[in-house]
Protein backbone atom coordinates (compact mmCIF):
# COMPACT_ATOMS: atom_id res chain seq x y z
CA UNK A 1 0.00 0.00 0.00
CA UNK A 2 1.29 3.45 -0.96
CA UNK A 3 2.08 5.89 1.85
CA UNK A 4 -0.20 8.91 2.24
CA UNK A 5 2.68 11.27 1.51
CA UNK A 6 3.39 9.45 -1.79
CA UNK A 7 -0.28 9.65 -2.75
CA UNK A 8 -0.28 13.40 -2.02
CA UNK A 9 2.88 13.84 -4.08
CA UNK A 10 1.19 12.09 -7.03
CA UNK A 11 -2.05 14.04 -6.54
CA UNK A 12 -0.42 17.46 -6.43
CA UNK A 13 2.40 16.96 -8.96
CA UNK A 14 -0.07 15.64 -11.56
CA UNK A 15 -2.45 18.45 -10.59
CA UNK A 16 -5.23 16.13 -9.49
CA UNK A 17 -4.58 13.59 -12.24
CA UNK A 18 -4.42 15.94 -15.23
CA UNK A 19 -0.82 14.86 -15.78
CA UNK A 20 -2.02 11.31 -16.35
CA UNK A 21 -4.14 12.27 -19.37
CA UNK A 22 -2.91 10.54 -22.52
CA UNK A 23 -2.92 13.61 -24.79
CA UNK A 24 -1.02 16.87 -24.12
CA UNK A 25 -1.04 16.80 -20.30
CA UNK A 26 1.03 20.01 -20.11
CA UNK A 27 -1.43 21.90 -22.28
CA UNK A 28 -4.38 20.44 -20.36
CA UNK A 29 -2.83 21.59 -17.08
CA UNK A 30 -2.23 25.03 -18.59
CA UNK A 31 -5.93 25.17 -19.51
CA UNK A 32 -6.81 24.22 -15.93
CA UNK A 33 -4.55 27.07 -14.77
CA UNK A 34 -6.33 29.49 -17.11
CA UNK A 35 -9.68 28.42 -15.65
CA UNK A 36 -8.34 29.12 -12.16
CA UNK A 37 -7.21 32.56 -13.34
CA UNK A 38 -10.67 33.31 -14.71
CA UNK A 39 -12.35 32.18 -11.50
CA UNK A 40 -10.04 34.26 -9.30
CA UNK A 41 -9.69 37.38 -11.44
CA UNK A 42 -11.90 39.50 -9.20
CA UNK A 43 -9.62 39.14 -6.15
CA UNK A 44 -5.90 39.84 -6.45
CA UNK A 45 -5.44 38.68 -2.85
CA UNK A 46 -7.16 35.33 -3.41
CA UNK A 47 -5.38 34.94 -6.76
CA UNK A 48 -2.03 35.49 -5.04
CA UNK A 49 -2.87 33.10 -2.22
CA UNK A 50 -3.94 30.29 -4.57
CA UNK A 51 -0.89 30.91 -6.76
CA UNK A 52 1.33 30.74 -3.66
CA UNK A 53 -0.19 27.47 -2.49
CA UNK A 54 0.04 25.86 -5.94
CA UNK A 55 3.64 27.02 -6.37
CA UNK A 56 4.73 25.82 -2.92
CA UNK A 57 3.02 22.47 -3.52
CA UNK A 58 4.84 22.29 -6.84
CA UNK A 59 8.26 22.91 -5.31
CA UNK A 60 7.45 20.32 -2.62
CA UNK A 61 6.01 17.61 -4.87
CA UNK A 62 7.90 17.74 -8.18
CA UNK A 63 11.27 16.47 -6.96
CA UNK A 64 9.58 13.85 -4.84
CA UNK A 65 7.65 12.63 -7.86
CA UNK A 66 10.91 12.34 -9.81
CA UNK A 67 12.22 10.11 -7.03
CA UNK A 68 9.02 8.04 -6.87
CA UNK A 69 9.09 7.38 -10.61
CA UNK A 70 12.89 7.27 -10.82
CA UNK A 71 12.58 9.54 -13.87
CA UNK A 72 13.90 13.02 -14.56
CA UNK A 73 11.16 15.64 -15.17
CA UNK A 74 8.34 13.13 -15.75
CA UNK A 75 5.70 14.21 -18.28
CA UNK A 76 2.98 13.46 -15.73
CA UNK A 77 4.25 16.30 -13.52
CA UNK A 78 2.19 19.31 -14.59
CA UNK A 79 1.67 21.47 -11.51
CA UNK A 80 4.54 23.58 -12.87
CA UNK A 81 2.40 24.52 -15.89
CA UNK A 82 -0.43 25.64 -13.62
CA UNK A 83 1.91 27.84 -11.58
CA UNK A 84 3.56 29.25 -14.70
CA UNK A 85 0.31 30.08 -16.47
CA UNK A 86 -0.96 31.82 -13.34
CA UNK A 87 2.08 34.11 -13.52
CA UNK A 88 1.52 34.58 -17.25
CA UNK A 89 -2.09 35.77 -16.70
CA UNK A 90 -1.49 37.85 -13.56
CA UNK A 91 -3.19 41.27 -13.81
CA UNK A 92 -4.00 40.89 -17.50
CA UNK A 93 -7.41 41.83 -18.89
CA UNK A 94 -9.02 38.48 -19.59
CA UNK A 95 -10.50 39.22 -22.98
CA UNK A 96 -10.62 36.32 -25.45
CA UNK A 97 -7.82 37.79 -27.60
CA UNK A 98 -5.54 38.37 -24.61
CA UNK A 99 -6.28 34.93 -23.18
CA UNK A 100 -5.57 33.05 -26.43
CA UNK A 101 -2.42 35.04 -27.08
CA UNK A 102 -1.10 34.65 -23.54
CA UNK A 103 -1.90 30.93 -23.51
CA UNK A 104 -0.04 30.19 -26.75
CA UNK A 105 2.82 32.53 -25.87
CA UNK A 106 3.25 30.79 -22.50
CA UNK A 107 3.21 27.35 -24.14
CA UNK A 108 5.80 28.53 -26.69
CA UNK A 109 8.11 29.98 -24.02
CA UNK A 110 7.69 26.78 -21.99
CA UNK A 111 8.40 24.44 -24.92
CA UNK A 112 11.24 26.34 -26.59
CA UNK A 113 13.09 27.18 -23.35
CA UNK A 114 14.43 30.54 -24.47
CA UNK A 115 17.48 31.66 -22.48
CA UNK A 116 17.69 31.73 -19.46
CA UNK A 117 14.75 29.32 -19.10
CA UNK A 118 17.01 26.53 -20.35
CA UNK A 119 19.49 27.29 -17.54
CA UNK A 120 16.80 27.13 -14.84
CA UNK A 121 15.64 23.77 -16.20
CA UNK A 122 19.13 22.42 -15.45
CA UNK A 123 18.62 22.93 -11.70
CA UNK A 124 18.20 19.45 -10.21
CA UNK A 125 14.96 18.21 -8.69
CA UNK A 126 11.70 20.02 -8.17
CA UNK A 127 13.23 23.48 -8.37
CA UNK A 128 14.35 22.87 -11.96
CA UNK A 129 10.95 21.48 -12.93
CA UNK A 130 9.18 24.49 -11.46
CA UNK A 131 11.55 27.30 -12.39
CA UNK A 132 11.47 26.93 -16.17
CA UNK A 133 7.69 27.38 -16.08
CA UNK A 134 7.89 30.23 -13.60
CA UNK A 135 10.32 32.06 -15.89
CA UNK A 136 8.19 31.24 -18.96
CA UNK A 137 5.24 32.75 -17.09
CA UNK A 138 7.24 35.87 -16.26
CA UNK A 139 8.34 36.24 -19.90
CA UNK A 140 4.74 35.87 -21.05
CA UNK A 141 3.41 38.37 -18.54
CA UNK A 142 6.00 40.99 -19.45
CA UNK A 143 5.31 40.63 -23.19
CA UNK A 144 1.54 40.68 -22.65
CA UNK A 145 1.63 43.68 -20.29
CA UNK A 146 3.52 45.63 -22.96
CA UNK A 147 1.22 44.38 -25.75
CA UNK A 148 -2.06 45.24 -23.99
CA UNK A 149 -0.80 48.72 -23.15
CA UNK A 150 0.49 49.26 -26.69
CA UNK A 151 -2.85 48.07 -28.07
CA UNK A 152 -4.74 50.29 -25.63
CA UNK A 153 -6.62 47.41 -24.01
CA UNK A 154 -6.01 48.72 -20.50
Amino acid sequence: MMKLSDRLVRLFSTFFGIGNLPLAPGSMASIAGVLICVLLQSSVLLYGAVFGVITLLGFWSCGRMEALLNEEDPSSVVIDEVSGVMIAFFLLPLTPAVMWTAFFLFRAFDMFKIYPVNKFEEIPGGAGIMMDDVIAGIYTNIVMQIAVRWAGIV
